[in-house]
């Protein structure tokens, strides 16, 4: 099993844990590339696919590493919506 399938794995599995890492690689390698526009931008984070002309916006977790339940589901929706995974 690659790594890439390893972590989706963990993002559909709902009782398991995803570090914001993770999902970085993951959305890399969907096609995603991380934005953080501006000085101000502070923890937003933007997950821009020019090819889908899509974007997924969330924010890194702090103080921990680890997504939010609810975060992990609006990823979940947003790429399934764009049937990517």
């Amino acid at each position: 099993m690659s790594k890439y399938d390893k972590v989706l794995l963990k993002l559909l599995n709902t009782s398991s844990t995803i570090t914001y890492q993770e999902i970085s690689y993951l959305l890399g390698k969907l096609g995603y590339r991380e934005s953080q526009k501006g000085k101000t931008s502070g923890s937003r984070v933007a997950f821009i696919n020019r090819e889908e002309k899509h974007i997924i916006r969330l924010h890194k977790p702090h103080p921990g590493n680890e997504l939010k339940t609810y975060v992990k589901r609006e990823i979940i929706l947003e790429l399934k919506d764009k049937k990517l995974i």
